[in-house]
């Protein structure tokens, strides 16, 4: 926001610097479009930044690495073996099921104590959900402190990786590690690390006797013990099987959180998309991702729940590779990027009224077909372009599918019917700050998650 009140200033796109690094920060919808279609190839890579290279394998994680020819190959088998339609209609069964699980165990949970942090609550199902994807892992209480520890250490990465310390601005001094945020960085690197090698290892054990192949077992598969473009196997499946996990933790977390805040400070939309629910699914069978494409208003929810409160309210720092002009301004090759997304999002030349939360909108002729997807430039919280979230699809499923699972389920109101406090915090993602503590009563019968 902050940013936000520099482009108020200095208009849509204005120049600052980072130490020695010169940065443009866009925020306006037809710049980024200029950038992210006819420019799209110049502002094609990302910065090596000090997170990202010691939380990516060094730059193992495609995402976060240069562009070239590994990025190009990790793009392909990820699209193709991974998120394809096919690999997740197959995954579809697992996405289900965890979350009739997680809403059962909640029926069990407010027996006893009606009060519950939905924060924390979305934010375990997510990485329920993601594990059991990616490396097999189940919900299970034998695994509750491996998935509580990963979570940590998760968070953290999202934290660090916003951030940027000294010696990205000024590299002369990043051996002295001020403040020491490198040190931190390691130590919950190597965390994550030591798991996912765990992970990693009964995978190959396994191998053999398994009947039901997550993303680790695919990619065990697709390298075959290969190396790629300098980079062993073990590592490039432990930094894409990271990036999948911490990437679809976060975003569905995130958009669930804000989007159930939203609804506690908006009843009457809360009411109308249970009524929704209620038409299109019944009180008598549970939610299935089958139904998301019939609940118009839901998914008009989650539409205005990104644009008030973008996972990524800068997406992330793109690097020119060549000299470029960008609204008639020369940019040199090796400038960062940052563009504005929640400013974009929040302009009222494009949203009227947009502090209010009217999810309406979007079942207008102006605003119906904006979606999500990278397309529409007044609206694109998962990045545009050849370095648009690849995962965009499957966030958005299981962002759905978690949304609607519960407010079918059950009927919820603040602790004292307090306003929800919608303070936000610092990091790469934009995770609300403190905890959504609900009552929650069931408005089904628990016999149908059960």
């Amino acid at each position: 926001r902050a940013l936000a009140a520099l482009a108020d200033k200095y208009g849509a796109v204005f120049s600052l610097r980072l130490g020695i690094n010169s940065v443009v920060v866009v925020s306006s919808s037809e710049i980024a479009k200029e950038l992210f279609t006819t420019n799209d190839t110049a502002v094609i890579s990302r910065p090596a930044v000090t997170a990202s290279k010691l939380f990516s394998y060094n730059f193992a994680m495609f995402g976060l690495g240069p562009y070239g020819d590994y990025w190009r190959e990790m793009r392909k088998i990820t699209m193709i073996e991974l998120l394809s339609t096919r690999r997740m209609e197959l995954l579809r069964r697992f996405r289900e099921s965890e979350v009739r699980k997680s809403i059962n165990h909640l029926f069990k949970v407010i027996g006893d104590n009606p009060e519950i942090d939905l924060k924390k609550w979305t934010g375990d199902l997510s990485l329920n959900l993601m594990l059991r994807i990616i490396a097999g892992k189940s919900s299970s209480a034998s695994d509750g402190a491996v998935s509580l520890k990963f979570k940590t250490a998760v968070r953290e990465l999202f934290h660090y990786m916003g951030m940027f310390v000294v010696g990205d601005a000024l590299p002369f001094l990043g051996w002295m590690d001020i403040g020491g945020h490198q040190k931190e960085m390691k130590r919950a690197f190597g965390e994550l690390d030591g798991y996912l090698q765990e992970w990693l290892i009964e995978h190959k054990k396994n191998r053999a006797e398994k009947t039901e192949h997550d993303f680790m077992d695919v990619l065990l598969s697709v390298l075959d013990g290969e190396s790629l473009h300098g980079y062993d196997s073990d590592t490039i499946i432990k930094a894409t099987s990271l990036s999948m996990i911490a990437g679809g933790t976060d975003t569905s977390t995130v958009t669930a959180t804000w989007a159930i805040a939203l609804l506690l400070n908006n009843r009457h939309v809360l009411r109308k998309a249970q009524e929704e629910l209620d038409g299109v699914v019944s009180k008598e069978r549970v939610v299935t991702e089958g139904d998301i494409g019939k609940l118009v208003y839901l998914q008009s929810i989650v539409k205005e729940t990104m644009r008030m409160y973008p996972p990524a309210p800068l997406l992330a720092v793109r690097e020119f590779v060549r000299d470029c002009d960008v609204a008639g301004y020369r940019v040199r090759k090796g400038t960062w990027l940052m563009v504005n997304a929640w400013k974009i999002q929040n302009d009222p030349s494009v949203w009227p009224e947009p502090t209010r939360f009217e999810p309406e909108r979007f079942l207008t002729a102006e605003y119906r077909d904006v979606d999500v997807k990278g397309q529409n430039f007044e609206l694109f919280p998962f990045g545009s372009g050849r370095r648009a979230c690849p995962g965009t699809n499957l966030g958005l499923q299981m962002v759905h599918l978690t949304l609607a699972s519960f407010l079918h389920a059950f009927d919820f109101s603040t602790v004292g019917d307090e306003p929800v406090d919608m303070a936000e915090s610092f990091g790469l993602t934009n995770i609300k700050a403190t905890p959504l503590l609900v009552v929650a009563k069931p408005r089904v019968s628990p016999d149908v998650y059960a």
